[in-house]
């Protein structure tokens, strides 16, 4: 037998910086760099290369772990907001698609109407990367509508709590104590789980950026467009009201932000580089901004009795600049670049994977794994094989349950491997953190194609690969097949809509008084479908209301987790208004459930036909959202 062992990544380092140490003891991490990018898109459709905005094309992408990218007016007019809570928006399909094959993978996305907050980091972090939690504040409409407010996602990245804060702040000159007071709000609503780091500011490390609207006071345009022109922008910095913010306002103690070297990056007529032109006129500012904050080390103990992140975090701008080339947008897009120095030793991955160097014969599609001591397994658990440049955790080959019948070993069926050549990763997908836990190195997958069928499964897997990276919602609310407890990310809506055909069920935060800024009472929407209990699984047949309880060897127990508990939540936004009172029939309750097939979500108000494969089941399968 082929000799089997642990796969550790070596993780790439700073330049400069200490090496790297695996071992039993830990690992040593030196420094990180990560990559914001901020943008204002002006609901226009997206270019057709973003690799110079992403620094794809000067070869720092080797070094680069992880990229955060904000958007901000992303088009979410009712019919295309349908379209895109059903399958992936534009946006997101481009960058996956760009950064999969530089081994970036989306590790958690959230959305508020037009703005959006997707982070990747490289495949072999992923382990690193943990308590990942989204979550959302509405400050539009005084804390109704979406179009202003602030999106975040927050994780923990080598034992040091991370927080990624993307905003879109009222506009005009004359609004900057209104910003002010957006951005207090955001600080105060939201909220996160977990022993330590309840509040933005309570993190190690924040990143705030977005337009945040900010603008250039008392020079006239005149001047303003001279000092560009002329190369001569310090003139314009003590003018800068988030300039002149840091220094005056409590809420903005801390953050720090490089020099403005590039010109204002708003307002631009749209295909051009020439400011507006329109009988407006108005003022270039730098509206679009990347801030950072590092939280003073704490002495002793945190709250709670959790000792706080040990080691000091340093943080070094490397690049700060606007990219002119892009012109699809009133805005022009900023980005960052940071070299974070993590100074802090981390255990092993929670989960160690072995596998054989190479599958040549399906006997050997054998998979051990070792969890670490206080790892919190899960009878949902499952570990998935993966593409070398897959997209996201739910883009798959194929899967087995990570369940320990006779001990830590799993094996994959010879109907499950993929035949040809190949390079591929097996990644363990835990539950209970909604995250990968253990990855191993690429390694070869070579089984002969059969005669017969080598046709037909090169396009069924070219299909599913399509199908899987397309039409499955990437929220960050997406688990595991378990279609319980949902808790990772929260609404701020005041109410939720209703449409015929699609069920929306709140959370059980949801179910509560409403976080906005100005928050009203909402109608109970229903109950969601019990909870799994103890095991997950049930152990008698019982139909009520169109839902089944089933046996563990029901074929429901044996589902695919993208027809189950990783089709995300469908959240959409207030327009019930919009549409008008021909719902209003609508809103006294959910839509009785027809019966089930085997791989239809509970709770869905339409089921797939019979007869159809797994990958047209997806297309079929309507989502459970909140």
């Amino acid at each position: 037998a082929p000799a089997v062992h642990w796969r550790c990544p070596l993780l790439p380092t700073v330049a400069g910086s200490a090496g790297l140490a695996c071992g039993a003891a830990g690992m040593l991490l030196a420094g990180r760099i990560i990559t914001v990018v901020t943008w204002n898109v002006g609901t226009a459709m997206p270019p057709n290369d973003v690799t110079s905005l992403l620094h794809l094309n000067t070869g720092e992408t080797n070094d680069v772990d992880m990229i955060a990218i904000g958007l901000q007016e992303v088009n979410s007019k009712i019919n295309k907001r349908l379209k895109d809570a059903l399958f992936t928006d534009q946006w997101s399909e481009l960058f996956m698609d760009v950064l999969s094959p530089f081994h970036f993978i989306l590790v958690s996305t959230v959305r508020m109407q037009g703005v959006i907050l997707l982070v990747f980091a490289k495949y072999y972090h992923l382990p690193f990367l943990q308590d990942i939690q989204t979550d959302c504040t509405r400050t539009g409409l005084g804390g109704y509508w979406g179009n202003k407010g602030g999106v975040s996602v927050r994780l923990s990245i080598f034992g040091h709590m991370v927080c990624f804060l993307n905003c879109h702040l009222p506009a005009h000159l004359e609004k900057a104590e209104q910003r002010k007071e957006d951005f207090a709000t955001i600080l105060h609503m939201q909220q996160f789980e977990g022993p330590v780091a309840n509040g933005i500011l309570d993190h190690d490390l924040v990143f705030w950026f977005g337009d945040l609207n900010f603008r250039i006071e008392s020079l006239d345009i005149c001047f303003v467009k001279y000092a560009i022109d002329s190369n001569v922008l310090s003139q314009l910095w003590e003018k800068d009201q988030l300039n002149i913010a840091k220094s005056t306002w409590p809420v903005l103690r801390g953050f720090q932000e490089g020099p403005l070297n590039f010109p204002p990056t708003f307002k631009f007529d749209v295909g051009t580089n020439k400011y507006d032109s329109s009988a407006k006129k108005r003022k270039p500012a730098w509206t679009d901004r990347i801030l950072w904050k590092i939280k003073p080390p704490s002495k002793g103990w945190g709250t709670g009795g959790h000792r706080p992140s040990q080691g000091v975090l340093s943080v070094s701008q490397l690049c700060y600049c606007s990219h002119m080339e892009y012109t699809v947008s009133d805005h022009k897009p900023v980005a960052a670049i940071f070299a974070v120095q993590f100074a802090s030793k981390v255990d092993k991955p929670q989960v160690e994977i072995y596998v054989a160097d190479e599958w040549s014969r399906p006997e050997q599609a054998v998979v051990r794994y070792k969890m670490a001591v206080g790892f919190h397994r899960s009878s949902w658990d499952w570990i998935g094989l993966y593409r070398v440049g897959f997209r996201h955790p739910k883009d798959y080959v194929s899967y087995v349950w990570a369940r320990s019948v006779s001990g830590l070993q799993v094996m994959f069926s010879e109907e499950a491997l993929p035949k040809g050549n190949g390079e591929y990763i097996l990644g363990y997908y835990s539950n209970t953190s909604s995250s990968i836990a253990g990855v191993t190195e690429p390694f070869q997958i070579s089984l002969p194609r059969s005669e017969e069928g080598s046709s037909s499964t090169d396009s069924s897997g070219s299909s599913s690969e399509e199908d899987d990276s397309t039409l499955v919602l990437l929220a960050p609310k997406s688990r595991s097949p378990s279609p319980g407890k949902m808790k990772r990310h929260r609404s701020r809506s005041p109410s939720l809509a209703k449409f015929q055909g699609l069920i929306l069920r709140p959370s059980s935060r949801d179910r509560g008084t409403s976080r906005s800024p100005s928050p009203q009472s909402r109608k109970e929407l229903g109950q969601a479908p019990e909870s799994l209990e103890g095991s997950s699984f049930y152990q008698t047949v019982e139909e009520q209301g169109g839902l089944r309880r089933v046996s563990a060897d029901s074929p429901l127990a044996r589902a695919d987790p993208r027809n189950l508990g990783l089709l995300p939540a469908l959240r959409l936004e207030m327009i019930d208004q919009a549409l008008g009172r021909r719902w209003e029939s609508a809103d006294q309750g959910y839509y009785p459930c027809r019966k089930m097939s085997p791989t239809s979500l509970p709770g869905c108000g339409t089921s797939p036909k019979e007869g159809r494969n797994p990958q047209e089941l997806d297309r079929h399968s309507c989502a459970m959202g909140h």
